[in-house]
């Protein structure tokens, strides 16, 4: 079994997230939405904050001193054949409205109120979902992506917490 690493960022400016639209990939063959993002390169296993900063830089040209409260919200975990895929996520905010062109895709401010009703991921539509209706939460969440009794996807989170052991 393998593992995949990778990061993904959602920036908000006033009422809209930062989205991408890719065309497909080896992973998906039709058009589909995500956070800015991608893998996290050998010398960043240790450090996926620096990993989502040069992803947000090379998908939009948004340089690290343009965000604010850069904070990791979210672990996804999903089994995806042979392979455990596990992405950290971060949300945060910018001013920056002008965009550099993107080879990954085409990027998009989408209004918060919109972001269900595009085609994406199961677990980045339940992430998001959940951090719409709890966005508030101050810790981190680890999501982990499985089915139910019918075969449907779902998600299960639990609160990454140190326990104080005395």
């Amino acid at each position: 079994m393998k593992l995949r690493q990778m990061t993904a960022a959602y920036l908000f400016r006033n009422d809209y997230v930062l989205m991408i639209k890719k065309s497909g990939s080896r992973f998906h063959q039709e058009e589909f939405w995500s956070g800015l993002g991608g893998h996290v390169e050998p010398d960043e296993l240790n450090d996926p904050l620096t990993a989502c900063r040069r992803e947000i830089y090379e998908e939009s040209g948004i340089q690290a001193s343009e965000m604010e409260d850069l904070k990791l919200r979210y672990i996804l975990l999903r089994l995806k054949e042979d392979e455990i895929r596990q992405q950290y996520v971060y949300f945060g905010t910018t001013r920056k409205e002008k965009l550099v062109e993107s080879e990954e895709g085409q990027l998009q401010w989408i209004k918060q109120s919109e972001i269900q009703e595009l085609h994406m991921s199961a677990i980045n539509k339940f992430m998001l979902e959940h951090y719409m209706n709890h966005n508030n939460q101050s810790g981190v969440l680890v999501g982990t992506l499985t089915v139910n009794e019918q075969s449907m996807p779902r998600i299960e989170w639990s609160e990454l917490k140190d326990p104080v052991v005395f």
